[in-house]
């Protein structure tokens, strides 16, 4: 009986591994190709509170972006010029890495770290070729309240 369990089992074909059953597609993937971006537009929008920085390709797809707050900073020094320049900079070395090297600045808001901001993009080497500002400003203002009667 021995004899013929092992003529049994010998008869078996052994199972195909894993490997070799699936296909491997995930394994085929092509490496995504980086893009490079030589030149982009950065937008800085300065509130009273925060400073936001996005860069973008001029087509309008953001590559990177920082802010004062994610750069570290709490409270009332994320408002504060210096805090607009460190992130500047954080968002410029992430853009750098797709080859970054002219961008045009678009300016909105009323914040203080404005100019500073600027300054920030500047000292990474990276050219400016224009600076718009597209802060929203009232043509007349808000319909005053109605006259209080007494």
């Amino acid at each position: 009986m021995a004899e013929e369990v092992k003529k049994q089992d010998a008869k078996k074909p052994e199972p195909k591994s894993k490997k070799e059953g699936k296909s491997n597609f995930a394994a085929k993937k092509k490496k995504s190709k980086r893009r490079s971006v030589v030149e982009g537009v950065v937008h800085i929008k300065a509130t009273y509170n925060n400073t936001l920085i996005t860069v973008s390709e001029p087509n309008g797809d953001v590559i990177a972006w920082s802010s004062s707050g994610s750069a570290g900073f709490k409270g009332a020094r994320k408002s504060t010029p210096y805090a607009a320049q460190v992130a500047a900079d954080n968002a410029i070395q992430k853009a750098k890495i797709f080859g970054l090297e002219r961008v045009s600045v678009v300016v909105n808001g009323v914040g203080s770290g404005r100019e500073q901001a600027m300054r920030g993009i500047t000292s990474n080497q990276i050219e400016i070729l224009s600076i718009e500002d597209v802060t929203a400003m009232p043509h007349n203002g808000c319909r005053k309240r109605k006259a209080r009667r007494v």
